[in-house]
């Protein structure tokens, strides 16, 4: 099913927990109970591997619908948006056209992805780049290659190639951001960075480099070259995928 077309219904909208109509005796029926008792056992004793993405989610929505069979609901979230990333990563208006899903949902799935993003910076920040390598890469994953617009960061680098700043430094259309050479160099020398990796996602899925992509690039290298910064990369994230112009040739 395409994430623009219209899911299955399923659910009056359920914008917190209070708009959820009560049971007769205000508890949840032993056999939601049950399931959700064994879900969660089966979680805690074989971890994330031992559930599907869809119960996963459900795991998630626990809390945000207390009372509630949320099985169908998790299943049309997975349809609509893939996977577990893409429910999570989804933009809070589109996950918010998905019938069933009100503000406490969506709230709980932001939560989600916001601490996701912190644990995988939490692995690069203040450390050696080299040395932690995969570690980036799954970061940038994390939180750029299900946006459904472009985004460029920078990745500010000291003298030792420690991770010091991660910045945003603009977003853009489905296939185009504005990127301002002089801009990224002004920001390094005001954090006194000696290095620079270059970041940014193709929503399209495809990482492969533009003309325009190969153009900024070499200006920002030209640009940072003349007062003595290093652009040791840029890395071009997809959805299954990223590649590194240092090891395409695309860079001297």
């Amino acid at each position: 099913m395409s994430q623009f077309a219209e899911p299955r219904t399923l659910f009056s909208d359920i914008d917190d927990v209070e708009q959820v109509a009560p049971l007769p005796t205000g508890r949840v029926p032993s056999y939601m109970r049950d399931h959700r008792k064994r879900l969660r056992e089966r979680f805690l004793t074989g971890g994330a591997d031992a559930v599907p993405d869809y119960e996963l989610l459900e795991l998630v929505l626990f809390r945000a619908i207390p009372r509630q069979d949320i099985k169908p609901l998790a299943r049309v979230l997975i349809d609509t948006f893939g996977d577990f990333n893409g429910v999570v990563s989804a933009s809070r208006q589109k996950l918010a056209a998905v019938n069933g899903v009100g503000d406490a949902v969506v709230t709980e799935l932001k939560i989600v992805e916001a601490a996701a993003h912190r644990l995988a910076r939490g692995k690069v920040m203040r450390r050696h780049v080299v040395s932690s390598w995969d570690a980036l890469i799954d970061y940038c994953h994390t939180v750029m290659s299900h946006r459904d617009t472009e985004q460029f960061r920078i990745l500010y680098l000291d003298t030792k190639n420690v991770l010091i700043a991660d910045e945003e430094q603009a977003k853009g259309t489905l296939d185009h951001v504005p990127v301002y050479p002089r801009e990224v160099v002004k920001r390094a020398l005001e954090l006194n960075a000696a290095a620079l990796i270059l970041v940014h996602n193709h929503p399209s899925g495809d990482p492969t480099p533009s003309q325009a992509d190969i153009d900024v690039t070499r200006q920002i290298d030209m640009a940072a070259t003349t007062l003595n910064i290093t652009l040791h990369d840029h890395l071009i994230v997809g959805k299954n995928g990223e590649i590194s112009f240092r090891a395409q040739g695309l860079l001297d």
